[in-house]
Formats: structure tokens, C-alpha cells, sequence
């Protein structure tokens, strides 16, 4: 199967550069979902993105990617790769390729440069093209939209009960109590406070979300410091969960004193919202259970089937069991934590 996806790389690449390239090569364990290829013309170097087959009403993730580096580009922010040419129809976008390390061990000057990055694409919200960018995907502008969508996860799970009753017992011996349990304590804060469950944060809240923000999606260059990728996610969205989602990010091992660096630095940038602090102190537990629920998308056999056209893992027994206890984990924890 790799030859003929690489072939078809290969073949949109020299249409996108508009000559014969001199090499191409996947590179692997890059993204979970999607495959990047290095690409070589003369002297240059690429990134070629394959993004996993739209289906039907899904994001145009290629597009999407390309119109929000577009945006940044526009706007001065220099911290990401140059957007050079996308095919949405294909699936393919080709991006300036940028040489760097991993950000394994993020010390305190790198959560300032992500800081300094969301700093300044919320700064660029009001902006005349920013109207024009959409909703980050699975956004989450209310609270109830938080709930709606760990229902629709433990549904697909759970039509998987047959099959994987380990995976069922989890749910609904640990899971389930627990989620029921956090809800009720966030729907009384919110009627505590005077807040509305069901009702979507004004837009002068919302701020510009890299989804998936962190340094798992990052490199560090010499010459460019911190440079973020992957904006396929990219779009409108609730500061609250931006900073939620990096905090419990299970790609990233951050330190607390890190943790505790970035939440206060975030607060500078969007606490102008008074409701701001009272949401992401409620709402963070709901955004773990829904990470649990994330964790278990290996256990999805289209979540699987993108894992291995990603190149990123080939054993799903394996990798399920690892994700399986790891949720556990995440479970008992937070279980812990919330008593």
C-alpha cells in the first residue's frame, strides 16, 4: 500500500512545484492522523501534508490548514511554517519544510514563546479576515456542548461493547459514575454564579484556538526559536478549553511549576472576560473526561486505519491494551482528585 501513496505524493508534489521533484520520502511518527513527506527540488525542501479522506460533512482539514497559516502569515506571526500551495480536493497541502528538534523537555523560556504565540493570534481577533475563519473543530462554546460531546464519544464506544468488553466494563464501572458525578458539580457552579449552562460564550470571548495546541506539536530551530504545526484543527473557539487542552494534554509531560507558568500567563491574555477563571475551573474536569474518551480512539477502526497511513503504529492490540490502561489512569485520578 505505501507505494502507490507515495507515488501519488510524488505525483502531486511536482504539480504543486510545477517540475519533476528529485526526491521524496515519508517521514514517519510525524502526526497521529496525518502522513508528511520531505520533499526535495534542487535545493529547496518541502513538507508535503496527506490528510486523512474527508467524509461526508467533515472539515476541509487541508483548506482549513492552509487558510489559517495564510491568516498568521498575513498578521506578522512568523512561529509557523510558510503555507505554499494546497489541493482540498486531493487532501494534500505543501508547506515550507522547517528543520528543528523536538520540544522533549519544555523549560520555562519555551512556554513564554508559546504564551507569546497565542498572545498574538488573539491579538489579531478582530481583525477584518479573521471573520472569515470557522469554528475550531469540535469547538466548545458552551458547556452543554462539552456534554453533548462526550455522549457522542461513549456512543461509538459503546456500540463496541460486544467486541471489547474490557473496554466496556471501564466505561461503565469507573467512566460513567464519575462523569455523571463532575457534571452535576459544573451545572451547579454555573447556576451558582449565575452562569448558563446551555448558552454559548459571547464572541467578544472567544479568542483564535490553534486546536491541539502544545509542544508535541512544535520544533525547536535555530534560527526561528519555536515554530508550532498542524492547524488543520484551527478556528474559533473557548480560551477556557484552549488552556484546558494544554494543561491536560497527554502528548506533553509538563511539570506543575510549567503548568502553574503557563495558567497564569493565559489569564493575562483572556481574563479581560470576568467568566473566563469561573470556566475553566469548572469546565476542566469535563475537558479530562473528554480527553479519556480521546485516549480510546485507537479502539475506532477508522481512528486505527488513519493511525496506519500516518505510519505512526502498526500493532492495535497492543496499541489499544496501552491506551485501554492508560485511560485507566486518567480515570482513577481524576477520581481521586475530584473526592
Amino acid at each position: 500500500m505505501a507505494e502507490p501513496r507515495l507515488a501519488a505524493a510524488e505525483e502531486i508534489s511536482a504539480k504543486m512545484l510545477g517540475g519533476p521533484v528529485d526526491s521524496i520520502e515519508q517521514i514517519r511518527g510525524i502526526g497521529r492522523n496525518s502522513g508528511v513527506y520531505r520533499v526535495t527540488q534542487g535545493s529547496g525542501q518541502f513538507a508535503l501534508k496527506r490528510y486523512p479522506p474527508r467524509q461526508e460533512g467533515e472539515r476541509d482539514r487541508a483548506g482549513i490548514e492552509f487558510a489559517a497559516l495564510r491568516f498568521m502569515a498575513a498578521h506578522g506571526i512568523a512561529a509557523v511554517p510558510r503555507a505554499l500551495a494546497v489541493d482540498p480536493g486531493a487532501g494534500y497541502a505543501l508547506l515550507e519544510w522547517i528543520d528543528g528538534e523536538s520540544v522533549a523537555d519544555p523549560d520555562e523560556r519555551d512556554i513564554d514563546d508559546a504564551v507569546a504565540f497565542l498572545a498574538a493570534i488573539h491579538a489579531f481577533r478582530g481583525a477584518a479576515d479573521a471573520r472569515a475563519l470557522p469554528p475550531a473543530q469540535e469547538a466548545c462554546l458552551s458547556a452543554a456542548e462539552i456534554a453533548r460531546q462526550i455522549d457522542m464519544r461513549l456512543a461509538r464506544l459503546d456500540r463496541l461493547a460486544d467486541d471489547e468488553p474490557a473496554l466496556a466494563a471501564l466505561l461503565a464501572a469507573e467512566y460513567r459514575p464519575l462523569l455523571a458525578a463532575i457534571t452535576a458539580r459544573a451545572e451547579t457552579g454555573y447556576a451558582t454564579r449565575g452562569l448558563a449552562f446551555a448558552t454559548p460564550i459571547d464572541p467578544a470571548a472567544r479568542t483564535l484556538c490553534p486546536a491541539d495546541f502544545g509542544f508535541h506539536n512544535a520544533l525547536r530551530t535555530t534560527a526561528r526559536g519555536l515554530v508550532f504545526l498542524d492547524f488543520d484543527y484551527f478556528g474559533w473557539d473557548d480560551p477556557a478549553k484552549l488552556v484546558a487542552d494544554f494543561l491536560l494534554h497527554p502528548g506533553m509531560r509538563l511539570p506543575e511549576p510549567l503548568k502553574r507558568r503557563f495558567a497564569a500567563a493565559a489569564e493575562a491574555i483572556y481574563g479581560a472576560d470576568p467568566d473566563y477563571p469561573t470556566r475553566l475551573a469548572l469546565l476542566r474536569p469535563l475537558f479530562a473526561l473528554r480527553w479519556c474518551l480521546i485516549l480510546l480512539n485507537e479502539f475506532l477502526p477508522e481512528r486505527w486505519t488513519y493511525r496506519v497511513n500516518a505510519g505512526t503504529d502498526s500493532d492495535w492490540a497492543a496499541s489499544k491494551q496501552r491506551q485501554l490502561d492508560r485511560t485507566r489512569e486518567w480515570v482513577q485520578s481524576l477520581a481521586t482528585n475530584f473526592r
